[in-house]
């Protein structure tokens, strides 16, 4: 420890190491320390498995989200003529949600800042399937940003290298190092880029099932209360739906095909599921902002009659992209055919987005580049009655060798039954949070 520091790494570690609780003290330096580079990845990844292994008081993890909110900017969107809110997915198979849902929400007549991501393994990234419209660029200034917000009233953008610098850092160390699944550090991380990024008012969506990051609703539904205890406490209007993911969202995995059924869905079209959950999500965020231009006003409408889509041109074109282009398509497909006759009962998500991926729909380091036009079109959902032969899946690619490592992932994905056990729930949302 060098003399200037008013703390030693190893006693934090120990104190969390031991279940005791950080200080409002330790905590901002270590986060300070680390981004400073004056705490090695190694200590930080001891304290990160210290915390996955003993957890966090409320208060501790509003500190820690709070202290890497200080490492960077906070933008400001005061200036606007319309009041901000966001949605953040915590990713799944087929999640396509934002495209749709950040013009429907514009046309109502609220500002929506989407900052989005890259996909990484199985789950795929919002500006990964918005990059195979040709012309779309992610990059935009805070200034480029706060005037598409003024005009168009929607935009979908990457994070600006000065949001929670602290996060991105120990997004990786995390990634590497077994600990990603730590509740106190999934919410610290999400939350503190979306506060910092300066909404009014917040709408989780927290994916559930085998294709999500939560596996079991009670783990779902600690993640969500404690987003949603963070962004109330940070003074963000926060709620938070529980939603499924057991099975892929759409009949879409990869980046283009997504693209393509959310255009779908915004012409009116596009799957049930689909079209259910952006227009749940929308009401939710319509309430959440709490603008009384909002009153009386319901998105399913304005997806119906076409104002979506106008707004969904005028954000593509406001950032290079050509909304009428074709969009990229794989040079190779095979398909994926029923092995019986009856009933669909199952369709794993996790093992349609790791197919996803292996076509090169995703990438699994940061660098590796996506296929536009890769990925896994689904002919049938759970509740389909099939025949022996029929086309389940076709899937896409342009690098044929990777057929076979995809159809791997598919091995023991679906589930026939000569009779439906019994009716699949009917909804997306298995809950809605709020603050207490």
């Amino acid at each position: 420890m060098s003399t200037s520091e008013p703390f030693d790494a190893v006693d934090v570690i120990r104190t969390k190491r031991d279940q005791g609780r950080l200080s409002d003290e330790q905590i901002d330096w270590v986060i300070d320390a680390y981004t400073r580079g004056a705490v090695a990845d190694e200590q930080m990844s001891a304290l990160a498995m210290a915390i996955l292994l003993n957890g966090m008081e409320r208060s501790e993890i509003a500190r820690w989200t709070a202290a890497m909110i200080a490492s960077g900017e906070r933008m400001d969107f005061s200036s606007l003529s319309r009041p901000t809110v966001d949605k953040h997915s915590t990713g799944g198979v087929g999640d396509k949600i934002t495209l749709p849902l950040a013009p429907l929400v514009a046309a109502c007549g609220l500002a929506v800042p989407q900052l989005s991501g890259r996909g990484l393994g199985h789950t795929g990234g919002t500006l990964d399937k918005l990059e195979s419209i040709p012309g779309w660029r992610a990059a935009l200034s805070n200034e480029e940003m706060l005037a598409q917000l003024e005009d168009v009233g929607a935009v979908i953008c990457q994070a600006g290298s000065g949001l929670a610098p602290a996060d991105r850092k120990l997004y990786a160390l995390r990634d590497v190092t077994g600990t990603v699944e730590a509740i106190p550090l999934i919410a610290s991380s999400i939350m503190s880029k979306k506060i910092a990024e300066g909404t009014s008012a917040l709408v989780l969506d927290v994916k559930v099932g085998s294709g999500a990051f939560m596996k079991d609703l009670d783990r779902a539904r600690e993640l969500a209360q404690t987003m949603v205890a963070l962004g109330t406490d940070a003074g963000v209007r926060t709620t938070a739906l529980l939603t499924d993911m057991s099975t892929p969202l759409g009949l879409t995995a990869g980046n283009a095909l997504e693209v393509r059924e959310s255009v779908e869905v915004l012409a009116g079209g596009g799957p049930a599921d689909v079209v259910e959950l952006t227009v749940a999500l929308a009401r939710e965020m319509l309430d959440a902002a709490r603008h009384p231009g909002t009153a009386g006003i319901d998105p399913a409408d304005l997806l119906a009659d076409g104002r979506a889509m106008d707004v969904w041109k005028r954000m593509i074109r406001a950032q290079g992209g050509d909304p009428d282009a074709t969009l990229p398509t794989a040079a190779h497909t095979e398909t994926v055919r029923a092995e019986a006759d009856g009933v669909l009962t199952e369709l794993d998500a996790l093992a349609v987005g790791v197919a996803a991926w292996r076509l090169g729909a995703g990438r699994a380091r940061k660098e590796d580049v996506v296929q536009a036009g890769a990925g896994v079109e689904l002919h049938a959902k759970p509740g389909a009655t099939v025949r022996t032969g029929d086309v389940l899946m076709t899937l896409h690619t342009d690098t044929p060798d990777r057929f076979a490592r995809a159809k791997d992932a598919l091995a023991g994905a679906v589930r026939i039954d000569p009779v439906a056990a019994s009716a699949r729930t009917s909804t997306m949302v298995f809950e809605r949070i709020a603050a207490d």
